[in-house]
């Protein structure tokens, strides 16, 4: 198998995983249906890469360093992520706010006490340093002197070196602690949403162009740098305006299988806005 082609596969099958779990996400309201969805989705495109790198003979140590530094992990992490988001939600204690802050800071301190046993290699692998990949990415290459995971001997070493899973692991615990964060803000949520509903402010446009609006601004990452959920965004639209926006995923796919032209609001909302801005030069 070409070396060109493989990695082309690769890159393929990422980009195909990562659109799907985005339209899981639309498709599905709750959290853990996201995930359990999610997890058989990368489950089954894991197991294809395995397979794939199984047959393939590296043709350097470089590209071996390649594959098991910057590219498995980006696939393991999904599942680490997933898994992960998966427990803590069907854990989750039935309490009130306070109690439920506490739940999510203590997993966050989980991570926190993960950082710290790995103080060594995380502070190796954010400054992209390289003087270790041999040891650490180059499969049946470790040197017992380094630290290594306690599993690690529960590994495919086909398809495992002694620290690509926690360099997965250290990609996933990032976007935990940003869903830890979001989930423990919640209990906060109400108080702006309520000052809100004492304006008297409503969305006189179509329940669509509000959508294609928030839609597109949540894809820009408008909203909490983008450490929200769409759900969340559309909870608080909707108390804002005071509207009731019904099943806007249904909406979001309507929108995206328009055949002329898919952000017909957006594109109206940019014509007007030059045209006033035109408009404006020739007073």
């Amino acid at each position: 198998m070409e070396h060109i082609d493989i990695f082309k596969q690769i890159a393929e099958m990422h980009e195909k995983l990562k659109q799907r779990l985005s339209e899981i996400e639309l498709q599905e309201q709750e959290t853990i249906e996201i995930s359990e969805l999610s997890l058989m989705e990368i489950d089954e495109v894991t197991r294809w890469l395995k397979t794939l790198i199984s047959d393939y003979s590296f043709r350097n140590i470089a590209e071996e360093i390649h594959f098991f530094k910057e590219i498995k992990p980006q696939f393991i992490s999904l599942y680490i992520y997933h898994s992960t988001v998966l427990n803590v939600e069907t854990s989750r204690p039935i309490a009130g706010q306070k109690t439920l802050r506490k739940y999510y800071e203590n997993e966050i301190e989980k991570l926190n006490v993960f950082y710290i046993e790995n103080a060594e290699f995380y502070s190796y692998f954010r400054r992209k340093a390289t003087y270790m990949d041999h040891k650490y990415f180059v499969r049946n290459a470790f040197d017992i002197k380094i630290k290594m995971p306690q599993t690690f001997y529960n590994y495919d070493e086909s398809f495992t070196t002694s620290h690509d899973h926690q360099a997965a692991q250290i990609l996933a615990y990032e976007k935990l602690e940003l869903f830890y964060k979001r989930m423990a803000s919640k209990t906060v949520d109400g108080i702006a949403v309520s000052q809100l509903e004492n304006q008297n402010i409503e969305w006189s446009a179509t329940k669509v162009a509000l959508i294609e609006l928030i839609y597109g601004l949540h894809k820009m990452r408008c909203f909490n740098g983008g450490n929200i959920e769409l759900s969340e965004v559309m909870k608080f639209s909707e108390k804002a305006f005071n509207i009731d926006l019904g099943n806007y995923h249904k909406t979001i796919f309507e929108i995206r299988s328009r055949k002329n032209g898919t952000t017909k609001f957006l594109q109206l909302l940019t014509d007007n806005l030059n045209q006033h801005f035109i408009d404006s030069e020739n007073i």
